[in-house]
């Protein structure tokens, strides 16, 4: 067993698309709920949401490419168009119809951005901490990936110690200890994705975001208290947000189980 395969889990499945073998876990059921990880991250982020979410409904969680067990796109194709027109083949495969579309961070710029084209087979969208917006601030390692002396650093530089002292910029301050098995996991998937992650650093991405306040699919907004780029709720026509105090831009990690009440709320106004 290599050092990525011990987070296969027993629910692991795969299906090869684009060229990748797609890692993805599906259980539970009645209405789907799809669940995408940010950058650097994996489907795991999810798990105790899921574990809540799946007594009441069908739960599916994906690697996205360039990402956990997914890997790199053979193509190195990562423009947020890419994405969702993988996430529509991906869907399409499952025979995956009328769901709701959870996205973290770059999920959540994903999850728009779908939301914005593929609107006929939504039944609501919620968006955490996503990005999109120009002027939203980017982690310091993103930053770096993008020049090559940066990506140069990262090899360098990159360590378990380096992992647990980005992460604990992101999270906020009701994150006092940060878990051992989770640090671990993102330093692990995260050296075995380092190209992925900087191809995907690196790409220029279309600026979409003149397109939100087309969006009328019915919209969550979950915010960390003090994450920025966050217009959502301004832009999106039929939106609700929901602030967390003392939370930062990783909310399915801080806050599992406040997270999954507030999608199983939304979702319950749905039906």
């Amino acid at each position: 067993m290599n050092n990525i395969e011990k987070y296969l889990l027993p629910i692991s499945q795969f299906i090869e698309i684009d060229g990748m073998n797609v890692h993805y876990t599906i259980e539970g059921r009645g209405n789907t709920i799809v669940l995408m990880h940010g950058s650097g991250s994996s489907l795991h982020t999810f798990i105790a949401v899921s574990n809540t979410l799946k007594e009441h409904y069908q739960v599916l969680s994906l690697d996205l490419p360039g990402f956990g067990l997914t890997g790199i796109r053979p193509d190195k194709d990562y423009r947020i168009e890419t994405y969702v027109s993988f996430l529509h083949k991906f869907l399409g495969y499952l025979s995956i119809k009328n769901f709701v579309l959870v996205g973290n961070s770059l999920g959540g710029n994903i999850a728009w951005n779908y939301a914005h084209t593929h609107f006929d087979q939504l039944n609501g969208l919620v968006l955490m901490n996503a990005t999109g917006y120009p002027e939203k601030s980017l982690p310091l390692p993103m930053k770096m990936a993008k020049t090559a002396i940066g990506r140069f650093l990262i090899r360098r530089l990159m360590s378990r110690k380096m992992t647990e002292k980005n992460l604990r910029k992101l999270v906020g301050t009701n994150m006092t200890i940060l878990d051992e098995e989770f640090v671990e996991r993102v330093y692990t998937l995260g050296k075995a994705n380092l190209d992925g992650f900087f191809d995907n650093a690196r790409t220029k991405q279309k600026d979409n975001s003149p397109g939100i306040k087309e969006i009328k699919v019915p919209t969550l907004v979950l915010r960390g208290e003090n994450v920025d780029g966050q217009h959502f709720a301004k832009d999106l026509p039929n939106s609700k947000e929901i602030i967390y105090p003392g939370t930062g831009h990783l909310l399915p990690d801080e806050i599992p189980l406040e997270i999954a009440a507030s999608i199983n709320s939304f979702v319950q106004s749905l039906l």
